[in-house]
């Protein structure tokens, strides 16, 4: 019977190593086994929890920041707001409720969902019942002109990592080999190495990533926002610098995993660099705010106000829950410092609300 694995060790057979790349692309999104085809991922019965199935609370204050951010955009009648990787659909249902109070940002609003997932895809299609809302596997092919506000929440983690160990002097590219029927780790010479066609030394044994996928996405979003005007917003967890060293993981039943064991039913996810992707978004034109903590970041939107509100209308339980959810969402013991905002912007008549002062 044919199964993921099958399949990765007759592509190893036929083509030699995969990159840790392609290794990725396989294990997540291959059309009948990959990952987030065929496995509940997200949620407490799945293998990890987002911020919007914490609590209502992050996905209204990202509602918010879309509001206020149109509003700084000169309040166009017309835009597309675009979800990357939207999961089970539940930030922009609270989204779409929060905002409910602004008719004329719904009004102008042209939602688009990007899932590369048909499961997930119809997961969000019985969640979110409004007719404005297409859905795409890859970003869409938006008018040159159109302003956008994209958003996305771990999102660009998924996106397929490049490895590269500095051995012998110099850098080779991690690899995915078969040794006596099983998946190993390999390193081969590689053309996609720029690390050496930049110069960079490094010391014995050091690891570098990045992700060609991310990099050209931002380029591309940068490139677009740059001329027709709008803003992305991504919270994601990694570094705020880019930094060196493996961050490549596997994530099975909230616990660590082994990713080459039985591809295609854990979730494989690296760090994100967001220097690096700051550093692209500002090369496109785009102005770029200081990355901030996700903490301070629904801080400064206004967390404890919501807080507090939601508190005076709950029971002696639900209060629990809702402080038990703020702490999670922006204690240096949850997800406060790890997760970080990163966010650019072009032709906004004000600084993006949540963050502090421009890169």
């Amino acid at each position: 019977m044919a199964s993921l694995e099958t399949l990765i060790q007759a592509e190893i057979t036929e083509n030699g190593p995969l990159t840790l790349d392609r290794y990725m692309e396989l294990a997540l999104l291959h059309p009948e086994f990959g990952y987030y085809q065929k496995q509940q991922a997200i949620g407490s019965k799945g293998d990890f929890i987002t911020a919007p199935e914490i609590s209502q609370m992050f996905g209204e204050l990202i509602g918010l920041w879309c509001v206020d951010t149109w509003t700084k955009l000169g309040s166009p009648n017309q835009f597309a707001l675009v979800e990357m990787g939207p999961g089970r659909g539940i930030l922009m249902e609270d989204i779409i409720r929060m905002t409910s109070r602004i008719p004329e940002f719904q009004q102008a609003a042209q939602i688009h969902l990007v899932e590369a997932s048909n499961r997930l895809q119809n997961l969000q299609k019985e969640r979110l019942a409004a007719p404005h809302i297409t859905w795409h596997k890859e970003f869409p092919n938006l008018d040159k002109d159109l302003p956008v506000i994209v958003i996305g929440n771990e999102f660009l983690d998924a996106l397929p990592v490049k490895q590269f160990k500095f051995s012998n002097g110099d850098w080779r590219e991690v690899a995915i080999t078969l040794h006596d029927s099983e998946l190993r780790y390999t390193h081969i010479s590689s053309s996609a190495n720029n690390l050496s066609e930049e110069g960079e030394e490094g010391e014995e044994d050091q690891i570098q990533e990045y992700s060609p996928a991310a990099d050209a996405f931002i380029q591309m979003l940068g490139n677009h926002i740059k001329l027709a005007g709008g803003a992305a917003l991504f919270i994601d967890y990694g570094p705020a610098e880019e930094t060196a060293g493996d961050s490549f993981q596997a994530i099975k039943d909230h616990k660590y995993s082994d990713p080459l064991i039985a591809p295609g039913t854990a979730d494989l996810t690296a760090h994100v660099q967001f220097g690096r992707l700051q550093s692209i978004a500002v090369k496109s034109g785009c102005a770029s705010p200081a990355i901030e903590g996700q903490g301070r970041f629904l801080e400064r939107l206004g967390i404890e106000a919501r807080v507090m509100q939601l508190s005076r209308q709950a029971n002696e339980a639900q209060q629990k829950d809702i402080a038990a959810a703020h702490k999670r969402l922006v204690s240096d013991e949850g997800m406060g410092t790890l997760f970080k905002a990163f966010a650019f912007s072009s032709k906004l008549n004000a600084p993006l609300a949540g963050f502090g002062e421009i890169a």
